[in-house]
């Protein structure tokens, strides 16, 4: 190859700071060796980076490019020095992190801001997943951690769970369907002819779950629950929705609570994580949602 990471940092150097003597003062080099490792770069390039026939030099249009693009190299190239270094201390290079969409990413947000300011290196992938597209993600490999995973996981091991709390449900619909000038408990054969919302597992290779129809219903289905939460708001469906994810709608009266003859239990969530390889960053995260202060807010 003839490009070498070296004449890229004399380059950007130059152009950061105005000048040839310049660059070599902040390189601690001698400016005949700033000089020639250009001239050599031209060379081998067969380009001329800097055009000289004014009073200063200048970047060619060749040159502009070639500082544009190497300056990604540059970076490319120290983050892999620092995954590298990431590495042989026990940090991940990259921690998957697949979150519930009964958890609300928001709800995440002074953990995460707490773990960049701990400046490990670590890269985050965050996912939202549906109902069992949690475990999904975490047995295909997918994710490396999950927070929320609801109800037991699929068989076959190799990850392991701690409790992260309890969500409540209640049947819930808009002040204008039908189904609100129904005397409650509402039946199954009055809820059965009227359009349930559900939410779409994202499972890719797990059994897909659904909860809460009835046979025979019409299902209008949808991405997620934050979706299904708006469409039961604007009166084209019915069906359970989760209590902590609906308070604000429920006050505000764009959502009515209904009494019906077949409740819904609450749905345990879980942490999990896989058990292979287990670095300090995912280590981090363990530790950290083990406080019930931190597992409550997130459920709150």
């Amino acid at each position: 190859m003839r490009l070498a990471l070296d004449s890229l940092v004399v380059l950007d150097a130059i152009e950061r700071h105005g000048s040839f003597a310049a660059a070599a003062e902040v390189l601690h080099r001698v400016p005949s060796a700033v000089t020639y490792a250009v001239q050599k770069l031209e060379e081998d390039l067969g380009v001329a980076i800097f055009d000289r026939s004014g009073h200063r030099a200048q970047l060619t249009e060749a040159g502009r490019e070639l500082l544009r693009e190497g300056r990604r190299l540059l970076v490319a190239a120290g983050e892999l020095e620092a995954r590298v270094k990431r590495v042989a201390t026990g940090f991940e290079v990259e921690l998957r992190i697949a979150v519930d969409d009964l958890v609300p990413m928001e709800r995440l947000f002074p953990l995460l801001d707490e773990f960049y300011r701990s400046s490990c290196g670590t890269r985050l992938k965050l996912l939202t997943e549906v109902y069992g597209g949690a475990w999904d993600a975490l047995v295909s490999g997918r994710a490396d951690l999950v927070i929320g995973a609801p109800s037991d996981g699929p068989t076959g091991g190799g990850y392991s769970t701690r409790p992260l709390g309890l969500v409540q449900w209640a049947f819930m619909l808009a002040p204008a369907h039908p189904l609100a000038s129904v005397s409650p408990p509402l039946s199954p054969e009055a809820i059965v002819q009227h359009r349930s919302i559900a939410a779409a597992d994202s499972s890719r290779s797990l059994p897909a779950r659904t909860s809460g129809l009835l046979d025979g219903q019409d299902v209008l289905t949808v991405p997620d629950m934050r979706s299904k939460i708006r469409f039961q708001c604007a009166g084209l469906g019915v069906g359970f929705l989760p209590l902590h994810l609906t308070r604000t709608e429920v006050q505000a009266g764009r959502l009515l609570i209904r009494q019906v003859v077949e409740t819904r239990i609450g749905t345990p969530l879980f942490i999990a994580w896989r058990t292979a390889q287990r670095g300090k960053a995912l280590e981090w995260f363990l530790e950290r949602l083990e406080e019930p202060a931190l597992r409550e807010s997130l459920l709150a």
